[in-house]
């Protein structure tokens, strides 16, 4: 049996999956924010709570907002800000008395849709997640790609590229830079595409699908910004298939007029990548740190 966590900032999801990848156990709770004490004793109970309900003992991988630093051994670049600088994988791994498999939160989305989702069978796989953050994670060949500095596919946190003047030099990212991906791609950046007394994300979406000319322009607007970031994804990791994920990739129109924006920044004659929506929506995450033990 596998067991699988999504530690979000808001939520921790658990689920089990048997040998043949049916689901088991299933639960949601909220997240402690802001002590990471909480935090350790709140996956250590729902680990306890699906080996009670399934009846074994079970593998446990754990997808994080955030990374291993390989220089300390402990959590970096996590938006959960309590969980940095701290020895989360020891802890665990001493608590639950098991090795435990930590992976960032989008390269477990991404591993989820490789492995059984909309990209199954697909060899190079870009996964995003465009929400709260922006986030993405990278699969080549079944296996999520980390990097030596643990930090393969955080394009969010690269510049937007081919900025025009109304994107130069960009708003300010709590990374500490200007003008990144995640500025002008997360709800925030598609509210400020709205302008003034901009409604959530999802009152925008569903307002242009519903005629509305202002939010329409602003999913414009967003749709032609992701075009250009993914075009530099296309250019640097040429995937087969990019899976959108997160509660912006709900939004219908960005199937349709991504591809037919990004093929002007695409240095090719033609671009056969596909984009496709994640078929296991927000479980992903939670599927795909579960697979972070392959059979």
């Amino acid at each position: 049996m596998r067991i699988g966590i999504d530690l979000g900032g808001t939520k921790i999801e658990t689920i089990a999956l048997r040998a043949d990848g049916t689901e088991c156990f299933r639960r949601r709770v909220n997240a402690p924010r802001g002590v990471y004490a909480d935090t350790l004793r709140a996956i250590v109970d729902l680990v306890r709570a699906a080996e009670a309900e399934a009846g074994e003992r079970g593998s446990l991988g754990i997808g994080i907002p955030g990374t291993i630093s390989p220089a300390t051994g402990r959590i970096k670049n996590a938006n959960s800000t309590w969980l940095n600088g701290e020895p989360l994988l020891d802890d665990l791994q001493r608590m639950l008395d098991r090795p435990v498999r930590l992976a960032n939160d989008a390269n477990c989305f991404a591993l989820s849709e490789a492995s059984d989702g909309a990209a199954a069978g697909a060899d190079v796989v870009f996964g995003v997640i465009i929400g709260t953050g922006t986030g993405g994670g990278i699969v080549v060949g079944g296996r999520p790609i980390v990097g030596v500095n643990a930090v393969a596919g955080e394009w969010g946190h690269n510049g937007l590229p081919w900025p025009d003047e109304s994107e130069w030099p960009g708003p300010s990212c709590y990374c500490g830079l200007r003008g990144c991906i995640e500025t002008f791609l997360s709800g925030r950046g598609l509210q400020a595409a709205y302008g003034e007394a901009a409604p959530a994300a999802h009152e925008i979406a569903a307002a242009a699908l519903g005629g509305d000319e202002r939010a329409d322009v602003a999913i414009g607007i967003y749709a032609r910004r992701l075009a250009k970031a993914l075009a530099s994804v296309i250019n640097t990791l040429d995937p087969d298939v990019i899976v959108l994920g997160g509660g912006l990739s709900n939004i219908e129109a960005l199937y349709d007029r991504v591809p037919a924006e990004w093929n002007r920044w695409v240095f090719s004659d033609r671009v056969d990548t596909k984009l496709v929506r994640a078929r296991h929506g927000d479980s992903s995450g939670v599927r795909g740190a579960a697979w972070l033990w392959p059979e």
